[in-house]
């Protein structure tokens, strides 16, 4: 059993497709194919059902899934083991982001990392929270930048606590308050973040603690295009406050939001139990030094 023919069958099952898993691990969709056929070929039983175009999982699949994810973290785990006894002159660092947030937390971070560091090679990925801790379980990235909680999987080190603000067109009757809470927004459409951005989860969370259900009429992936939405009257959003600020957007009106537990607390993130690189260690002590609190927990 080679591990490429591991990778290629994870790869399948995450992507939700050959065409897509052959553009993650650089091959075509034969060779991807070829190579789960030879999988299962070697174990003796189908490992995906396929219907049409679609493939799912079957229950001998379900099981090597589980496992070739655990060996290839292995594998990834040794790789980073083994390069740290040359130090940070030739490591790689391992590194998921999401969209919101990063470039005025992170990217003044990469410049100063990079002169420490100049060996070190930055791979970087960057999705959603919910995205970016699923690849971090499977071992694809060593550490993430996501909004906590996060589950007992998960290590943490605080990076940043942010209130949230409201973002409204600023002729809104409701643009003018010195704050609002949930509950005066009710009857307003919302406009949130798409799927997989853990601040969707906070923010639903909190309206069901308040007996409601919102009106979504929108969502994007692009700050920009939120606050512009926002400044047509779609709809109100909510935004970190220190992303809010930066948007001077003549249109828009930023209230400061009322409410306990919603704040946008981003933390890094790692793997229970996982081997750190010292790559990953001298980006985590970067942070600590940049950012003043230093909090790591396992909570």
């Amino acid at each position: 059993m080679e591990l490429r023919t591991l990778r290629a069958f994870v790869e399948v099952v995450r992507q939700g497709g050959f065409s897509k898993a052959g553009k993650v691990v650089f091959a075509t969709q034969s060779t991807v194919s070829k190579a789960v056929r030879q999988l299962e070929d070697e174990i003796g039983v189908p490992l995906l059902d396929r219907i049409g175009h679609r493939s799912r999982l079957t229950a001998a699949g379900e099981i090597v899934y589980r496992r070739a994810i655990r060996i290839l973290m292995e594998r990834d785990d040794l790789i980073s083991e083994l390069g740290d006894l040359r130090g940070l002159e030739c490591g790689i660092l391992k590194l998921g982001l999401p969209p919101v947030g990063s470039g005025t937390l992170f990217a003044k971070l990469f410049a100063i990392y990079r002169e420490r560091y100049p060996g070190v090679d930055i791979r970087l990925v960057e999705y959603g929270s919910e995205r970016l801790e699923e690849v971090l379980l499977s071992g694809e990235i060593e550490l993430a930048a996501s909004l906590l909680p996060v589950s007992e999987g998960f290590e943490w080190q605080d990076v940043k606590r942010e209130p949230l603000t409201v973002v409204l067109p600023v002729n809104h009757e409701l643009s003018g308050c010195r704050s609002l809470d949930l509950p005066a927004l009710r009857d307003l459409p919302l406009i949130l973040f798409e799927t997989g951005f853990a601040l969707n989860r906070v923010i639903l969370d909190a309206c069901q603690r308040h007996g409601f259900e919102p009106r979504v009429v929108a969502r994007s992936s692009q700050v920009d295009f939120i606050v512009e939405l926002a400044a047509t009257g779609m709809g109100a959003a909510f935004l970190p406050r220190m992303i809010a600020e930066q948007r001077k957007h003549l249109s828009i009106a930023r209230v400061p939001l009322d409410e306990a537990d919603m704040d946008w607390h981003i933390a890094m993130i790692w793997r229970r139990g996982a081997y750190l690189s010292h790559a990953a260690k001298a980006w985590l002590d970067l942070v600590a030094r940049t950012r003043g609190d230093h909090h790591a927990s396992s909570d």
